[in-house]
């Protein structure tokens, strides 16, 4: 594997990305920041899930002036929550250089968009139908661009997209760099590269393979209200000897950790934002079993060596299917057999069949335990810590104590004592978290492109046919009103 610090990197880009915990550059990023520095256009057939954000966001940070304040580079992705997940990665990536990141999708309130674009951001992450937008309304100029990456490209042609990204193309100087990473190759992406692209470099790589046959698979559905409930009492029933348990966001895991400890438990959190001194020590004391469960965002947990998990809690589901593979890979190795366990609210039932179709394995329904079941399975920890006591055997100086105590006192009323003394009772301490906002919800593929719920650029899509219905984007909410929080800009 070849290492970040052999790539050619800037100091304060390879600070930014050890900070994340990225150690070993995956095969398409090993392939792909060389070429992209040396300014080639570069078409990368990769799924999601194999680096490909930070394969072409490390070479582009790179590329990019921080004293000009002017869009420089370009994303286009599908859809606002993963223009959302490419930005908050390039704010890292670009952190040492102090780079500002925007990103541009629909569903958001505009006038904030404008002025935010006003302050001279050099990277934008956008959606087709709103970069269209700001275009026509001449509030976003284009003319510094000198990358322009195109991210899921077959996942924009499925949504109808084709159209609009030739228009948002033909608004960048063609002295430009560009980069197009799709997980398959339909003509139209192929016509689209021939056009648009210089003698474009190919870069193949395949997904990892999709197996988990060591690992038993259930899943809880549950209110994310209650979720927190369930976790503990899973914890005090299955008693695993290492967990980890996997939160969407940084504020999840903070929140998760320390509502833990409240109750008891010694978990301490891992993220992108902890220094990387502080994540080595987490790390130990996990590896150590000083800590019984650890908390990690899927970035904190890239390229993390860890034997010995017995259980994966997937506190918030994935969004996608290799993220998934890559979590639960944490337990069964060496041919152990480990347990995952994946929490689904309602509204993210979708998601479970792709996890289920992508390993080709169902996964097993678990009915919430109740407080009187978590108790039960905290005496039967118990009671085998008592036996297996019992069988070492070395107990001659506790003897007469025990003779003591039972001439006094019958002896189902002493074991029973002692097995209370011993069980740790379910905490009903009250804890509260965030609550995260569910994945958005998936619809058949084969529906056509306009209109998808939870796609594109607004909640039902950004759909031409409804001229004069008074919104370009529908009845939306705007997006601060389903978050709870304001539009996000990452600027330093």
């Amino acid at each position: 594997m070849i290492k970040f610090e052999e790539l050619g990197i800037s100091q304060p880009t390879l600070k930014a990305v050890l900070k994340m915990g990225f150690e070993e550059a995956t095969p398409i990023q090993a392939e792909t920041i060389p070429l992209s520095m040396q300014n080639k256009d570069l078409i990368g057939q990769a799924q999601t899930g194999t680096g490909k954000t930070a394969a072409f966001g490390i070479p582009l940070v790179e590329k990019i002036d921080p004293s000009i304040h002017a869009i420089q580079g370009i994303i286009i992705a599908p859809t606002r929550e993963l223009a959302i997940q490419v930005s908050e990665e390039l704010y890292k990536i670009g952190s040492g250089k102090r780079i500002q990141v925007l990103p541009i999708y629909g569903g958001q309130d505009i006038s904030r968009q404008i002025r935010s674009l006003k302050k001279g951001p050099q990277i934008i992450v956008g959606t087709p139908g709103r970069l269209i937008d700001h275009i026509n309304r001449k509030t976003m100029r284009l003319d510094s661009v000198h990358t322009a990456i195109l991210d899921e490209a077959d996942e924009m042609l499925n949504m109808g997209f084709i159209e609009d990204i030739e228009a948002i193309l033909a608004q960048i100087p063609t002295e430009r760099q560009t980069l197009l990473f799709s997980a398959t190759m339909p003509a139209p992406i192929q016509r689209m590269a021939e056009k648009f692209m210089k003698n474009p470099q190919v870069i193949r790589v395949k997904a990892k393979e999709m197996t988990v046959p060591s690992i038993e698979q259930y899943y809880v559905e549950v209110q994310e209200k209650n979720k927190f409930d369930v976790l503990t009492r899973l914890l005090d029933i299955q008693s695993p000897e290492l967990a980890i348990i996997f939160g969407r966001t940084k504020r999840r895991v903070d929140e998760l950790a320390e509502a833990l400890t409240l109750r008891g438990y010694t978990a301490e959190g891992i993220h992108g934002d902890l220094t990387q001194a502080k994540r080595i020590s987490v790390l130990r004391k996990f590896k150590e079993g000083s800590i019984d469960v650890l908390v990690a965002t899927d970035v904190a947990a890239r390229g993390l060596d860890i034997s010995g998990v017995t259980h994966v809690y997937n506190f918030d589901i994935p969004q996608d299917p290799e993220s998934y593979v890559h979590r639960i890979g944490r337990t069964g190795r060496a041919g152990k057999t480990g347990v995952a366990l994946t929490f689904v609210t309602p509204r993210e039932r979708s998601y479970l069949g792709v996890v289920e179709r992508t390993t080709k394995r169902k996964m097993e329904r678990m009915t919430p335990p109740t407080l009187d079941e978590a108790l039960e399975g905290q005496q039967k920890a118990v009671v085998e810590r008592i036996e297996q006591t019992i069988e070492t055997n070395n107990l001659q100086y506790y003897k007469a104590a025990a003779t003591e105590l039972l001439e006094k006192h019958d002896a189902s009323a002493v074991v029973a004592a002692v097995l209370k003394m011993l069980t740790k009772e379910p905490d009903t301490t009250p804890v509260k978290l965030t609550e995260e906002s569910p994945l958005p919800q998936r619809r058949d593929r084969d529906r056509k492109p306009f209109n998808r719920g939870g796609r594109g650029d607004s909640k039902g899509g950004y759909d031409r046919r409804k001229k004069g219905s008074g919104s370009r984007y529908g009845e939306k909410r705007p997006y601060e009103k389903r978050t709870g929080g304001k539009p996000r800009s990452f600027s330093k």
